[in-house]
Formats: structure tokens, C-alpha cells, sequence
């Protein structure tokens, strides 16, 4: 069902019953007006008969029946279109005047149901509940008194007081038909249903039109939206703003959301280009070793009497082709790994620790196949930083791994020395990091090829991926590394700055990756390598 259809029904469903509300409230308004108007005139009739009553019940008293019945007369008629009814304390004779028209008054000289018990009526006339009917023991404010499906609003008055030491005393009643007003409040009623009944269609319409119309920039946006296919089109949403707020807020959203749609279907390019120049790169790299390898187990097979030391040579330049492949092998993963890592892998790292324990690692490595190499250690206990841990060890690993296998002069072992400080401005605070060696060095125009895939110095046994690997990790992690000469003496230094904030746990920054990340398949750039941040 359209919105604009469940608008139209509940507005003519809720307009109906908003009438009947209304009309209720009102009805009651009007019958207490009704009521209000009868009261006053009760009470201005009971002021014109109360001299008339108190005349009356005296001239009864004193025993003069003509003259009681002439004032009995000009009190009933006096009454005009009101009831009116008297009431005499106590039960002695009276004189039989007219009861005012009332067949059911009568028995004007014994005690009645038609008053408190102890009351005798002496004159009734008018409209008014018949004699069985019971009325309250006094009514000084009107009240409704009904008998036999019929209602009366009635009022009495005291005749002489209850507390009079001479004179007779009595009550005064005067009555008027509750049906005064009903023709007013029938009428009333009248008016609210059929308010009622035309409000509901036209609130109907009125509600569809004007719903019709405000959601005419949703099905606008629909229409645009309906019309896009992320798959097959680069035409995105285009929305000009309404001055709806429901609609500019999902067009917004329909904006953030095509965003991300295009952001991963790019993401996914990257990673299926970065799967290709994975199997391009691998099949290139590794097809020398394995050729090497091939004619090695050519030589074997075909010469099966071949010389002890011979056979030594080409098993040992086996073993080496299988450890440069394994090499190459991972350094490859590694570089995919790097490629395709996404900012929820990073989390708060102790730098100091993890730099501790690949120290460690190298030192127990070099003991059984570098004997003589000797590392140092100076390190900041409590480097905290955000990273990508296993990356980021990584990038350790190959520093110190290039520093043992080139950082020594021929004849002599390596000495390396390794050193983590805070530095930077207070306001941008970084951690250095530095290894130092001192072998042959690396000359300036060539410190920047290092860096490059597949970069090998004459006669390295690695796969020439260690320091790209590096440079990758340092710029996935914001930081910049760089070669430098040794402070002291002859060798090379690598110097690494990483990005430190001050409460790594606090930090609130989202890591923004670059979509495009091809040390895999392509060669960096010159200069140092760096990612922004955004906040």
C-alpha cells in the first residue's frame, strides 16, 4: 500500500473520531448551559413565590379557609410555566384549593410520599414528579430528580426557616420538565454526526493530496535511485537538496552507501590485480631458480658416477636455489599480505617489546649460523603505537636480517647496534628507530633503489624483497624509513619514524589506508614513503 494511501485512511479514520471528541465536549458544554439557564430561572421563580408561600402557610394557620384559598390561587398562578409544590410541616387540615392541574397530587391533608416524612402538601400545581415519586430531604442548589422515564430539575426553598421560634414552617418547591433543553442538545448531537460523517471522506482526500505532494521528492529520489546500476554504470546519485529533511537525509545515506559499494568493488579490483602481479611476479622471479634446480637434477640423473665432490657442489647449489625460492616465496606472501591489510587489522603495539623480541630472535639465529656477530640494544621501555603488528615485526625482521647478512666488511663479523627513542615535537610525537652496521656502506645514488623489487647486490642470497618489504610496512604505518652514513666510523644506518600518539588506547583517529597499493606489481616511487591520517 502507498504511503500516501495509509496517510489518506488513518487521517479519515482520525478526523471522524477528532469530531465525536470535539462533539462530546461540546455536548456537555451545552447541556450544562442548558441546565445553568434552567437553574437561574428555577431560582428566580422560587424568589416570586417565597412571599406568596410564607403568606399562604400563615394564612392557613389562622384558620381562614376562603382567604387561604384565594392566596393558595395567587401562589399557583404565580408559578407561570414552572411546577411548584408546598409543603407544611406537620399534619393538621387544609383547605382543598386546586391542585394547579397535576392529577397526580392529591390527599392534601395526610403526610405524602411527595415530600420528607413528616410533610403534608398544601398546593401543587404545574409540572412536576408525581406524589410517589421520593425527593431529597432539601435541595438548595437544583438537582435532578426522574420518576417513572421522565426527569425534572428542581429547587427548594426553606418557608420560615428551620430555626423560627413562631410562625409556620415549610418548603417550597418549584420544578421544570428536563425536557426544556433536550430539543438544544438533540440538535446538538444532530450537527456532530453529520459534521462527522462529511469530515471523514474530505479529510480522506485532503490528507491523499497533501501527501501527494510532499512525498513527490521521495519518488523523485526513488526514480534516480531506481535508475542506478553500480555494476554496469559509473553514473552515481545526483540530489538536490529539498528542504525535507527525511528525504535529504536518505539521500545522503543512498550517497554514503554507493560510496562504499564503489570503494569495495575497488578494493576488490586491487585485490584481484594484486593476485595477478602475485602470479606474474612469482612465475617471473622463480622461473631462474627453478631452471637452475631443473639442470642440477639433470646432471644427477644423467651422471649417476658422479665425482663425490662434484655431487657435493651441485646438492649444495640445490639446497641453496631451494631456500632462494622458499625465500622469494614469502616475501611474496608477505608483499600480498601488505597489499590487501585493512585498517580494523591495526591495534594498539608495544614497540619497545616487539622490537625486544626480534633482537632476541636475530641473536639466537646468528649464534648457530653467524657465529662472531655481536648486537646491541638501547631501547625506551613503554612505545606504544598503533599498528599492524605482524607487518610491523616484519619490517623489523628484514632491517636486522640485512644488517647481519651485509653489514659486516669481508673477513670481519657484523657488529650491528640497535637503538628505540621517542622523538619529534611534543605536539607530534614519533618513535626512532635505528640500526646501524658497519659494513661497506651504500652510496647515496643508490640508496633509494635498494627499496625497489628484486634489488640484489652482487652475490646476496636473499631474494631482493627484504627492504621492499619494509618500506611497505613503514608506509602502511604512516612513517617515513631512510638510509643514512653511520655517526661513527664506516657502515650505513636506517633510520624509521613512526607516528606515536600520546594515548594510543584513546586515540580516536581512523587510520585511512591509500586504495591503491601496488608494491607487488610495481616499483615505488622516489622519496620517502607516507600515509596521512584523517581524524
Amino acid at each position: 500500500m502507498r504511503l500516501t494511501t495509509r496517510i489518506a485512511l488513518v487521517m479519515g479514520l482520525a478526523m471522524p473520531l477528532l469530531v465525536l471528541g470535539s462533539g462530546a465536549l461540546l455536548l456537555r458544554l451545552v447541556t450544562r448551559d442548558v441546565h445553568a439557564e434552567q437553574d437561574a430561572h428555577l431560582r428566580e421563580r422560587a424568589a416570586v413565590l417565597l412571599p406568596l408561600a410564607r403568606g399562604l402557610l400563615r394564612t392557613e394557620e389562622s384558620g381562614q379557609p376562603r382567604k387561604a384559598a384565594n392566596r393558595e390561587r395567587q401562589l399557583l398562578d404565580a408559578g407561570l410555566d414552572v411546577g411548584v409544590r408546598l409543603l407544611a410541616a406537620g399534619g393538621g387540615p387544609v383547605t382543598d384549593g386546586s391542585a394547579g392541574g397535576d392529577p397526580a397530587v392529591s390527599g392534601r391533608n395526610t403526610t405524602t410520599g411527595g415530600g420528607p416524612q413528616g410533610y403534608r402538601v398544601v398546593a401543587a400545581a404545574g409540572p412536576q414528579p408525581p406524589a410517589p415519586a421520593s425527593l431529597p430531604v432539601a435541595a438548595p442548589d437544583p438537582v435532578t430528580v426522574r420518576a417513572r422515564g421522565q426527569a425534572w430539575r428542581a429547587l427548594s426553598v426553606e418557608v420560615g426557616g428551620a430555626n423560627a421560634r413562631k410562625g409556620p414552617r415549610g418548603t417550597l418547591w418549584v420544578f421544570s420538565r428536563g425536557s426544556a433543553g433536550t430539543a438544544e442538545v438533540t440538535a446538538v448531537q444532530h450537527r456532530i454526526l453529520v459534521v462527522a460523517l462529511i469530515a471523514a471522506p474530505l479529510a480522506g482526500l485532503l490528507s491523499w493530496a497533501i501527501a501527494e505532494r510532499a512525498t513527490r521528492p521521495l519518488r523523485r529520489l526513488q526514480r534516480r535511485a531506481g535508475g542506478l546500476d553500480p555494476g554496469t554504470s559509473t553514473a552515481r546519485l545526483d540530489h538536490a537538496p529539498s528542504r525535507i529533511t527525511e528525504v535529504d537525509d536518505l539521500a545522503r545515506t543512498l550517497q554514503t552507501v554507493l560510496s562504499r559499494y564503489d570503494e569495495q568493488a575497488a578494493r576488490t579490483q586491487e585485490a584481484l590485480a594484486t593476485a595477478r602481479a602475485f602470479s606474474a611476479t612469482a612465475s617471473h622471479e622463480l622461473r631462474t631458480p627453478l631452471m637452475g634446480m631443473q639442470t642440477n637434477l639433470d646432471v644427477l640423473t644423467d651422471h649417476p658416477d658422479l665425482d663425490p665432490d662434484d655431487r657435493a657442489d651441485v646438492l649444495a647449489d640445490l639446497r641453496s636455489g631451494q631456500q632462494r625460492l622458499m625465500a622469494t616465496l614469502i616475501a611474496l606472501r608477505a608483499l600480498a599480505q601488505g597489499d590487501l591489510v585493512e585498517a580494523d587489522a591495526f591495534g594498539v603495539v608495544d614497540l619497545s617489546e616487539l622490537v625486544a623480541a626480534a633482537v632476541a630472535d636475530v641473536e639466537r639465529h646468528v649464534a648457530r649460523h653467524h657465529p662472531g656477530v655481536r648486537l646491541t640494544l638501547r631501547l625506551t621501555p613503554g612505545l606504544m603505537l598503533s599498528a599492524w603488528e605482524p607487518g610491523l615485526r616484519m619490517a623489523v625482521d628484514n632491517l636486522l636480517r640485512n644488517a647481519v647478512v651485509h653489514g659486516s666488511r669481508a673477513g670481519l663479523p657484523a657488529r650491528i647496534e640497535v637503538a628505540l627513542r621517542p622523538g619529534g615535537r611534543p605536539a607530534d610525537p614519533v618513535a626512532v628507530l635505528t640500526v646501524d652496521d658497519d659494513g661497506p656502506g651504500i652510496a647515496p645514488e643508490e640508496r633509494q633503489q635498494v627499496f625497489q623489487r628484486f634489488h640484489r647486490r652482487a652475490g646476496s642470497p636473499g631474494s631482493g624483497l627484504g627492504l621492499t618489504l619494509v618500506a611497505q610496512q613503514i608506509a602502511l604505518h604512516r612513517g617515513t624509513v631512510r638510509i643514512l652514513d653511520r655517526p661513527t666510523g664506516t657502515g650505513v644506518r636506517f633510520e624509521v619514524h613512526l607516528p606515536r600518539p600520546g594515548d594510543p588506547a584513546a586515540d580516536t583517529r581512523t587510520l585511512e589506508l591509500p586504495l591503491h597499493r601496488a608494491w607487488l606489481s610495481e616499483v615505488p616511487g622516489e622519496g620517502t614513503h607516507e600515509l596521512p591520517t584523517r581524524a
